[in-house]
């Protein structure tokens, strides 16, 4: 029998909201409604079982054992190492009223329920045992409180004999399982709404766990979940230096450039230059040899590379040379949670430095409609990039093309340690461009708006614009000579 302290689910990212896994010879109730993955989980735990040498025991009341194993097959997992015992009731027993009972010597295709049950465990002396479900067992007794008094004796005769259960229910307005969860250990909930399939964690005793609902996903390869970030658990040491963006007249406006470790919001209309001028910072960090990631919500990686090579960046030399990751997100089928952990990997496995979402709009297609929750993520994700000195830049869309005071389109300024604004100007039937900075928390900054262009060779922060007045309107005026 496995005595470690905990025991794993066979799902990473599960095993990290139950602070590592389950508790020894202990009772878990995994509850969810139909298909939300409560017989994929219950498999990946008998297999992580498998994995360890230890035996497993799968106690079907609803599904012949067949079919779970064809359909288990689909996600390639081999069964083989688990003991099947089926109380699935025959036909002729969904014909018969009298009640039927596991601890009750009623026949069952000619012996005894309990006389199974008993056998097998005397026999197999299981590890982990996982039944489902209860929702079944508790359709064939004669009332609710021989159900209940079966099921402890049932669950008490498992885990004094050593092993770990996990038993899943469906509830319903006509079956509750409200009582079950007081018998249980820990609970764990399965649904699927309209932001996709969650997982969460209500109840866990003896130990603590990850609190909130976090992100499921079913592939062909089974379950996996994805932990919300906890902003507080990551924590790496780094110098608080000021990082260059490559661009002479930018570090001007910026005293330098901006400070590693925080959050940059470049903020203007669409085209105006926010992806090229974030792409600048991405390139400089990747030539002094730190690794940088470009996560595009709004451009595919062909038509981004095309565009640099165009305008003097050399993202492909420093991607051949893994300096510079780019990477297209498509936000409709990724969540926030999803995205954190991709982006947590790329920081944690490759050392990254500096991290750029291109854009904002794209992000909050993620939300799946909840349009409340997009600062709440970002604060999380941006407050984890923090905390691992990684530098950020985020690319917010404002709407309006001109005259537009507005700062952010997504009320996430308070997030920013800096905000460059990039706008467009109408200056004699001709569109410019002008840069300027808003805010810089960690020094001193030029306050001046200064011409902005992108060249063949690159971007241009040109002089400071003294000749105008009402350069924020969009349609500034020439300034009257003294």
């Amino acid at each position: 029998m496995n005595m470690d302290p905990r025991l794993s689910t066979g799902v990473s990212g599960l095993d990290a909201v139950l602070s590592g896994g389950v508790l020894p010879e202990r009772s878990y109730l995994v509850r969810g409604g139909p298909g939300t993955g409560k017989t994929i989980l219950g498999l990946q735990y008998l297999l992580a079982g498998i994995e360890a040498d230890e035996t497993a025991l799968y106690l079907s009341f609803e599904e012949p054992p067949d079919n779970i194993i064809e359909n288990a097959a689909r996600l390639g997992f081999d069964l083989s190492g688990i003991e099947f015992l089926d109380l699935t009731p025959s036909g002729d027993l969904f014909a018969d009223p009298r009640p039927y009972s596991i601890f009750e010597p009623d026949e069952v295709e000619g012996e005894t329920v309990l006389g199974r049950v008993s056998e097998t465990i005397d026999r197999l002396a299981p590890d982990r045992v996982v039944l489902d479900s209860v929702n079944r067992m508790e359709a064939l007794t004669a009332d609710r409180y021989q159900f209940r008094q079966q099921l402890v004796s049932l669950m008490t005769r498992l885990t004094d004999n050593g092993a770990t259960v996990l038993f899943t229910t469906q509830p319903t307005s006509e079956t509750p399982d409200d009582e079950l969860q007081f018998l249980a250990d820990g609970t764990i909930e399965l649904d699927f709404g309209s932001k996709g399939r969650t997982i969460q964690v209500t109840k866990f005793r003896g130990s603590g766990f990850q609190s909130g609902s976090h992100t499921v996903q079913i592939t062909d390869t089974g379950m996996a979940v994805y932990p919300k970030l906890v902003p507080g658990n990551y924590e790496r040491e780094f110098v608080a230096e000021t990082v260059s963006s490559g661009v002479e007249g930018l570090d001007l406006l910026l005293n330098g450039g901006i400070e590693r470790g925080t959050v940059t919001v470049l903020s203007g209309p669409t085209g105006v230059g926010k992806t090229t001028t974030a792409t600048s910072f991405a390139v400089e960090a990747a030539r002094r040899g730190e690794r940088a990631a470009l996560y595009l919500f709004e451009e595919s990686p062909g038509t981004f590379r095309h565009r640099c090579a165009g305008i003097g960046l050399p993202i492909d030399e420093q991607i051949d040379a893994r300096t510079l990751a780019v990477e297209a997100v498509e936000p409709v089928t990724i969540s926030p949670d999803e995205f954190a952990d991709a982006v947590r990997e790329e920081v944690e496995t490759h050392g990254t430095r500096l991290v750029m979402l291109d854009g904002i709009s794209g992000y909050q297609l993620s939300m799946r409609g909840e349009d409340d929750d997009i600062v709440t993520e970002l604060h999380s994700l941006c407050r984890y990039l923090n905390n691992m000195g990684v530098t950020t830049i985020l690319l917010d869309d404002v709407s309006k093309v001109t005259g537009n005071t507005e700062v952010t389109s997504h009320g996430i300024s308070y997030l920013a340690d800096n905000v460059v604004m990039l706008r467009y100007l109408e200056i004699e039937g001709e569109l410019r461009k002008a840069v300027g900075v808003l805010k810089k928390r960690a020094s001193d900054f030029e306050r001046s708006l200064r011409a902005f262009e992108i060249t063949d060779d690159g971007i241009v922060v040109g002089e400071k614009l003294t000749d105008l007045h009402g350069i924020l309107s969009g349609t500034p005026e020439t300034t009257d000579p003294p």
